[in-house]
């Protein structure tokens, strides 16, 4: 029988509130607090609690703060990727943000989800004591391929994919994927023109 973790990572539904994620979320809470307290110019402290706790960290990589996440151990960033501060990465799947990409203040990026129906969301055969309804939880992996920039308070939803060096106007949610090289906007976030590559 598969564990919480491995039906989290295959996508299928799992258990949030199982002992070995809340020791995930307790790691990351520890992490979190330590790194929001520390100072801009504290910045070797802060790229040691980066490469600690995430699950992998480029070169010439920043975090603003305050930053929260989920469990920590599955953000992976590139090199030279800049997170402005208020950035929430809610990483219950992998959030992937390739080599030279900004993120602006307050995005946040969600890879958990549920199901729609209440009776599948609210299901109390999950409970060990069957007096309480546990919400099942899915999580679907994002990745933000190279060069690209998300303006301010932009929201990325589960299993998105967004392309190399596309743009992400302020305010955008993004709810499907975004081709390479696309300035995209709005809610939904649409394509309104493809930028030139050089050659």
């Amino acid at each position: 029988m598969k564990t919480n973790y491995e039906k989290l990572q295959s996508g299928a539904l799992f258990d949030a509130h199982d002992p070995e994620l809340k020791g995930f979320k307790k790691t990351a809470s520890q992490f979190l607090e330590q790194y929001n307290n520390l100072t801009y110019d504290q910045a070797d402290q802060r790229k040691d609690l980066l490469n600690r706790y995430l699950g992998s960290v480029g070169d010439y990589t920043t975090v603003g703060t305050p930053f929260l996440c989920d469990y920590a151990r599955n953000i992976h960033l590139g090199n030279k990727v800049s997170i402005n501060m208020g950035c929430s990465l809610m990483d219950s799947a992998s959030i992937r943000i390739d080599d030279e990409t900004m993120i602006a203040p307050n995005v946040q990026i969600y890879t958990g989800t549920h199901p729609v129906a209440l009776a599948e969301r609210l299901n109390p055969e999950w409970a060990d004591d069957h007096t309480q309804h546990f919400v099942l939880t899915r999580a679907l992996p994002v990745h933000i391929k190279r060069g690209c920039w998300l303006g301010g308070g932009v929201i990325v939803l589960p299993g998105v994919t967004i392309g190399e060096g596309c743009v992400i106007g302020a305010g955008s949610i993004v709810t499907k994927d975004v081709p390479d090289h696309s300035v995209a906007v709005g809610n939904p976030c649409h394509v309104i023109r493809t930028l030139e590559v050089d050659k």
